[in-house]
């Protein structure tokens, strides 16, 4: 049965503009939505596009505090030594920051909202998964965070478990923080080990306190990992911890800057590798919490290579029309791309490079499942983090078919 899917989408989104050589420029999410278009992603009966609305004060306070908010909306007025982390090079003050942050933080709550309520069965926020801004404070390129505001909303309205999966190259500090002794929320990141990679957190031990115990999951993988060690990581913990916890939501964070040619991190992914990771997050909504996932993008700053492709997969995975990965860069989408001025940041020309063309790469996803063995590092990764949260919840971290 075909999913219905709503797709959250206003030109308004792209003012999260954190300034024209910034790394998070919002000329990704354009050429993302471009694409998509182009190859008929978004024409299908079951898509309905959707108009965000800013979050409210309220709902950001929800998980904000009110100094915090002052600090965002006064910043532009005042940019020096306004604190909470503002006014850096990876937070930039600009123009309008606090609109635009509130209708990125809407827009993945009302995504939140409408698939809680049964309007849609998906629904999909490209332009979301700030997941670093933290209560008091911007953090990693992140305002207001959508996600931590998105599922405090649905406690509030019922939801007893709520599952949330982040596959960002970035550990999820921000909602891991949020919800640490929340035992109503699982959080679960797989990430470029924290030895290596900012913010230098997410490690196997992290597990959650108090009530919450074995409710933060946390699988840092090696730096060089590859599509199949990536899936075989996720293979061999995250499933089966999702299934004792009984999600009635899924609300993922699609980061892609796991790519190999993502100039801020050290992971060895392809589109392919993307696109078989979206496949398996539906497939885990449909399984466990009836169809009910809400979609978010987050970090990848390939912005002509990486980005495009990678999160038009991600649509077509949720609106059920899954793209072949041999299949042509349409022309008209080459055409818009020469026609735009891409940014230059990081004093490279990273954001110049040939255009793809086509939507895969042509790596292989294949892996060999995990049988016990710690013969490498993936594999001791693999048994540290399964040791450090699978006995609380119930599983035995030495039994592969657990």
């Amino acid at each position: 049965m075909t999913s219905s899917v709503a797709v959250l989408w206003s030109d308004d989104l792209l003012k999260y503009d954190l300034g024209g050589e910034h790394p998070m420029h919002p000329v990704r999410i354009d050429l993302t939505m471009r694409l998509a278009r182009s190859l008929g992603v978004l024409d299908q009966p079951n898509v309905t596009f959707v108009d965000p609305e800013p979050a409210t004060a309220a709902q950001l306070e929800r998980v904000h505090s009110p100094r915090y908010l002052a600090a965002v909306r006064d910043a532009p007025m005042q940019p020096w030594g306004i604190g909470h982390g503002l006014g850096t090079d990876d937070n930039p003050i600009f123009w309008g920051m606090y609109e635009a942050s509130a209708l990125v933080a809407g827009s993945t709550l009302r995504a939140a909202q409408l698939v809680w309520n049964r309007e849609f069965d998906h629904a999909v926020n490209i332009g979301g998964g700030h997941h670093h801004a933290m209560p008091g404070s911007a953090s990693g390129f992140c305002v207001f965070n959508d996600l931590t505001v998105a599922i405090a909303w649905l406690l509030d309205h019922g939801a007893q478990r709520v599952a949330y999966v982040d596959t960002d190259v970035h550990h999820g500090d921000g909602v891991q923080a949020a919800f640490y002794d929340d035992p109503r929320v699982m959080t679960v990141s797989i990430h470029e080990s924290p030895l290596t990679l900012w913010p230098h957190t997410g490690f196997a031990s992290e597990c959650g306190t108090g009530d919450a115990s074995g409710s933060s999951i946390n699988v840092p993988i090696p730096a060089g990992s590859t599509n199949g060690d990536w899936l075989r990581a996720f293979e061999a913990t995250v499933p089966n911890v999702l299934r004792q916890f009984r999600p009635e939501i899924l609300i993922t964070q699609c980061g892609c800057d796991s790519h190999h040619e993502d100039p801020l991190a050290d992971l060895s992914l392809t589109v392919d590798g993307h696109n078989a990771i979206y496949a398996r997050l539906r497939d885990l909504a449909n399984e466990l919490c009836d169809g009910r996932w809400v979609a978010t993008g987050g970090g990848g700053y390939g912005l002509v290579r990486a980005v495009p492709r990678s999160w038009t997969h991600l649509l077509a995975q949720a609106i059920g029309v899954p793209i072949d990965l041999d299949t042509d860069i349409p022309q008209s989408w080459l055409d818009d791309l020469a026609a735009t001025k891409l940014p230059r940041f990081l004093g490279t020309n990273s954001g110049y490079v040939q255009p793809p063309a086509k939507m895969g790469e042509g790596a292989s996803v294949d892996f060999t499942p995990w049988d016990g063995d710690e013969k490498d590092p993936l594999d001791r990764a693999i048994i540290k983090a399964r040791q450090a949260f699978y006995p609380l919840v119930g599983l035995d971290p030495a039994d592969p078919r657990d």
